[in-house]
């Protein structure tokens, strides 16, 4: 019988890093067979709180404590914390990516022949086979990560932290990057896990999420516990207004705008196997939206188009003349900019500063001779991130200490540098919390007003509904829909996307 009916208390946790208080006695409890929603916007402290528990960071001294099932616990490492039956599901994937799957899985685990340096390479395939067949995932325990896509790298993690068999996990966004299809097995999962007793702490900003799997709910701001509610206890309003400290009025705030000349235009577009004979236009001033399941080509086409991706035929015309972009550089040099889904893959250099980052394509604009002018760059890009409200110490600091919001808007204002014509924004808002979506909708919204053509790319319908003047829906490589912002409904947009007839 359990000494206590907590599976966790984390009491009075307290940590300051230089010049910021990250957390400011914030107390927390899980009960067995709980899944606690732990919300907040990006820099609430979430992650801090959760670096505590698994051990990445030492607590400020003082009176905080960690109790597992009443008994005070010493966790000084991630090791030590699955030791005692703590897993987490990070949201920024690190997977080893020249092994394979079975090797990620059981990374430092490795079943070894006894009284031998040698890894049972059968067995830890078999256990990871098993592992994927019960996940629905259907890849060899022998590829390597390398090959497989976003969401198949973040449902690896999520099998690697189930197959601890913990007391405790923490899943830090975990459908960021899932199908529907994968997320409803996740759900699955995380039900049966609760049925068994585990205790689950589920972060994410997905409101239909929380208010789905949760049973209760912990909202942090500024470092501090707000409140504790259970989830029949509060509205999807007042969650959303304890978290930012204000009220939200406007998620999209969508400005109508003049529609222009046709800024870009592709032609019977084709990549063999990716996608195929694709046509579309978007025009100056408009916010053309591209939905779709993942792994539908959305992000396989805009790739083509702003040159990281070859294609076999078809046709790009900017403002009129035919372009074909062998690299990112003729892009950027045309007026094309990228904002790629995975932002610390290919969107920041996170252990150089936000000023590093935000002349990193445009270093041109500042170098006199064989000297950059460091006053002027500094003074530029002062100037582009106040405007964007950036939270920062300095234009020093390493855009790794960031919050996803505040990484963003570094993207966002490395491109907004040279002022593009042709903005293309991939999943722009994944993974941030509900004020720097606000933020950022707000941002993109202004620069369709000043004439800017945007294509947008996300996996959340309200977004896409919120946002776009008009909305392609693309399956298998293919458009297979097209809604003006008028006749756009979820109803429609889901219709095409699973490519159904309505009432089948």
């Amino acid at each position: 019988m359990s000494k206590s009916e907590y599976l966790l208390e984390m009491n009075h946790i307290s940590k300051s890093f230089p010049g910021v208080k990250a957390l400011d006695d914030v107390s927390i409890r899980l009960k067995h067979g709980e899944v606690l929603a732990l919300v907040g916007e990006n820099g609430a402290g979430k992650s801090t709180l959760m670096n505590i528990l698994l051990g990445q960071y030492a607590m400020d001294s003082g009176p905080g404590e960690i109790l597992l099932e009443g008994e005070r616990a010493s966790i000084g490492s991630p090791v030590k914390a699955l030791g005692l039956g703590i897993s987490m599901i990070y949201q920024e994937l690190n997977p080893v990516l020249d092994m394979d799957i079975a090797s990620n899985i059981f990374l430092h685990r490795e079943d070894r022949m006894k009284g031998l340096p040698l890894i049972r390479i059968r067995e830890i395939e078999k256990k990871a086979k098993q592992l994927l067949d019960r996940f629905g995932m259907d890849r060899s325990p022998r590829t390597v990560m390398r090959k497989l896509s976003v969401a198949e790298c973040q449902m690896v993690e999520i099998i690697k932290a189930i197959s601890y068999e913990a007391k405790i996990i923490v899943m830090d966004e975990p459908t960021s990057s899932l199908t529907e299809e994968e997320t409803a097995k996740l759900f699955e999962t995380i039900r049966r896990l609760r049925a068994e007793g585990t205790g689950i702490i589920y972060i994410s900003h997905r409101m239909d999420e929380i208010f789905d799997l949760a049973d209760s709910v912990t909202i942090l701001r500024d470092g501090k516990r707000i409140s504790t509610h259970g989830i029949h206890e509060i509205t999807r309003d007042d969650l959303i207004t304890s978290m930012v400290g204000r009220k939200l009025d406007q998620m999209f705030p969508k400005i109508p705008c003049p529609r222009g000349e046709k800024a870009l235009e592709v032609k019977n577009l084709t990549r063999k196997g990716v996608f195929e004979d694709i046509s579309f236009s978007v025009h100056a001033g408009e916010i053309l939206g591209l939905s779709g399941l993942v792994g539908a080509g959305r992000s396989e086409i805009v790739k083509a188009i702003f040159g990281l991706d070859p294609y076999d035929s078809g046709e790009i015309l900017l403002d009129g003349k035919p372009v074909r972009f062998k690299n990112t550089r003729r892009a950027i040099d045309h007026g094309i900019a990228m904002v790629s889904e995975d932002r610390r893959k290919l969107g920041l250099v996170l252990s150089r500063s936000i000023m590093e980052n935000a002349t990193l394509a445009h270093l041109k604009m500042f170098i006199k001779g064989l000297l950059i002018r460091k006053r002027e760059e500094s003074a530029k890009v002062g100037v582009m991130v106040d405007s964007m409200a950036l939270k920062r110490n300095s234009l020093n600091q390493p855009a790794a200490t960031l919050s996803g919001g505040n990484q963003q808007k570094v993207i966002l204002a490395k491109w907004l540098m040279k002022k593009p014509r042709v903005m293309i924004l991939d999943e722009p808002t994944r993974g941030i919390d509900v004020g720097a979506k606000a933020a950022i909708h707000r941002m993109i919204s202004q620069l369709a007003g000043q004439g800017m053509a945007i294509i947008m790319i996300s996996s959340e319908l309200p977004e896409i509904l919120g946002m776009s003047d008009r909305i392609l829906v693309v399956g298998e490589g293919a458009i297979r829909a097209e809604f003006s912002r008028e006749e756009a409904t979820q109803e429609n947009i889901l219709t095409a996307m699973l490519n159904v007839k309505v009432g089948s």
